[in-house]
């Protein structure tokens, strides 16, 4: 009997079939309804009688209204039990090590080097404590001021701090240092307005309004370019600073950036560069050149660290000189060989996070840049871009795809397509193709609130990805396509392989039903809430 070539099988006409996948699919509990009282997985040892002597009561100190009156309510778990509950859901995960993910667009997901991982679990890193004195942690000290020296040379700003714990409290970060600003002016009552787009990231609008700023955003005009005359209207002597993104989500740069920073420093106000999408133009354009007053950096996007679900994370934040005076604190000071952590900031606007960041991030994204080196990163950017545009060809040949705004345009690092036309000929929805393309073990995103590109799509595929993994990517949506063509039950009854699930939207959106920790929940269902908890 013939061998079979079980190679040859997995293509066609010399190009490789669709890749057969199917997930495991458990119907596991959450961890607290799987908890059995008494169960343990490991036994603490009494402490010893005459170590309890010396010691004594060591609670005395603590004020009793904070001490626990009851344990708390934590799972009773066996160690095998724990290992099976984290095991199963493990195997119900997409990410970035087990299959193309290139569809988290704005996140900027990419490949995380596993020695940096490494370097990060170092004991020599991992056994610090943050409230060390300085003299016992120069080393890490002084990788995080020599990261500083790095992002000052890739924006053009001159200070920064590594304490915001994410893109968003960087954000927040750069708002309290603009009111600080204008505070010291005597201008805070007076600028009470904040500008940003339409495009840029939802958390620029969102900090604003958090910190108490009445937020103006600019639409796109026909090319999809902020509209600059509607930034003509909108400033004034009210305007406290301009937060932008660019390029925005939708992939496109704004080539009169420039003009915009101008436009807001002659209304005396401050500007803010949104950078979360700069890993198509490390090494191209800075900050500096723009004129910008503040920007912040995300080292779990666009210096490699892991995403980690926006945590641990950390938002680098940087200023020119005359800003730097209200900087978070601590910031990393150098006196000839010696680092140490500045507290003594008098004009500070304090803390944005605990200590001062996450140092296991700062030494990831600090191997990774000294492993590109100058030319390596700008490297990054142009095969990123030659990536994007690469997909957008291959994107625009699916019947029913669109990509709205500076049609026929290059796109920087993503872009935000349109399946309107495809939704409007099978009924067949964005996210429902999305959930159907899980089935194929890939994971695609659509779009943040609010959809202004209807029926959207966001791809980013950054440098990670060769070719082959974007052919295989174009290859799953256009096979998904024909499906919503030819048989749309299959795609709107997805997932089939996958344990990716279709949401209803109604709860979501009605704060008394969603829960964002297991007492709320508990009390919402009407369960009864342990005492202590």
């Amino acid at each position: 009997m013939a061998q079979r070539d079980i190679t040859r099988e997995r293509y066609t006409d010399g190009k490789p079939n669709l890749r057969r996948y199917h997930q495991a699919k458990w119907d596991e509990p959450v961890i607290f309804e799987l908890s059995v009282p008494g169960q343990r997985g490991i036994l603490v040892p009494e402490v010893e009688p005459d170590l309890r002597a010396e010691v004594g009561d060591v609670l005395a100190d603590i004020p009793s209204g904070m001490r626990r009156q009851a344990p708390p309510a934590l799972p009773e778990l066996s160690q095998v039990a724990v290992v099976r509950h984290y095991m199963r859901l493990s195997q119900e995960n997409l990410g970035a090590d087990l299959n193309v993910d290139i569809g988290q667009g704005t996140c900027t997901m990419k490949h995380n080097p596993k020695v940096n991982d490494q370097l990060a679990a170092s004991p020599k890193l991992s056994d610090l404590h943050p409230s060390q004195d300085d003299a016992t942690v120069q080393g890490i000290l002084e990788i995080m001021y020599r990261f500083e020296q790095i992002l000052k040379e890739i924006s053009g700003l001159d200070r920064f701090s590594l304490q915001p714990g994410a893109g968003s409290a960087a954000i927040y970060a750069n708002v309290s240092i603009i009111r600080a600003y204008h505070k010291a002016r005597g201008e805070a009552d007076q600028r009470d307005e904040i500008i940003t787009t339409i495009f840029s990231h939802p958390s620029n609008a969102a900090c604003a309004k958090t910190a108490g700023y009445k937020v103006i955003t600019l639409y796109p005009d026909a090319d999809g370019y902020p509209d600059f005359e509607a930034l003509e209207a909108a400033v004034s002597e009210r305007t406290a600073a301009i937060l932008i993104t660019n390029p925005e989500d939708t992939g496109i740069f704004n080539p009169r950036i420039a003009d915009f920073v101008d436009l807001v420093h002659e209304a005396g106000g401050l500007c803010s560069y949104d950078q979360a999408n700069a890993n198509g133009i490390l090494g191209i354009t800075r900050a500096r050149e723009a004129n910008f007053d503040l920007c912040h950096f995300n080292l779990h996007k666009t210096f490699s660290t892991p995403h980690a679900c926006g945590g641990p994370a950390v938002g680098a934040t940087g200023v020119r000189n005359e800003l730097a005076k209200y900087l978070p604190v601590p910031v990393v000071e150098r006196d000839g060989d010696h680092f140490h952590l500045d507290y003594d900031r008098p004009d500070s606007v304090g803390k944005v996070g605990s200590f001062h960041g996450v140092p296991a991030n700062v030494v990831r994204a600090y191997a990774w840049a000294m492993s590109m080196g100058a030319d390596g990163l700008r490297e990054v950017a142009e095969i990123a871009v030659l990536n994007n545009n690469y997909l957008l060809a291959k994107m625009l040949e699916i019947p029913g795809l669109s990509a709205p705004y500076a049609e026929g345009k290059r796109r920087i690092e993503q872009v935000r397509y349109s399946w309107e036309k495809l939704a409007e000929e099978t009924g067949v929805h964005s996210e429902e193709l999305g959930i159907r393309a899980a089935d194929f073990g890939l994971h695609y995103w659509t779009s943040h609130h609010p959809f202004v590109v209807p029926e959207p799509c966001t791809l980013e595929p950054t440098e990670s990805y060769s070719k082959a993994d974007l052919d295989e990517y174009v290859a799953v949506l256009a096979h998904v396509v024909d499906e919503a063509r030819n048989d749309p039950d299959k795609v709107k009854t997805a997932p089939h392989n996958c344990t990716v699930h279709t949401i209803e939207h109604a709860p979501f959106d009605d704060p008394g039903q969603w829960a964002v920790t297991w007492r709320a929940y508990r009390r919402k269902v009407g369960g009864e809430e342990q005492e202590g908890t």
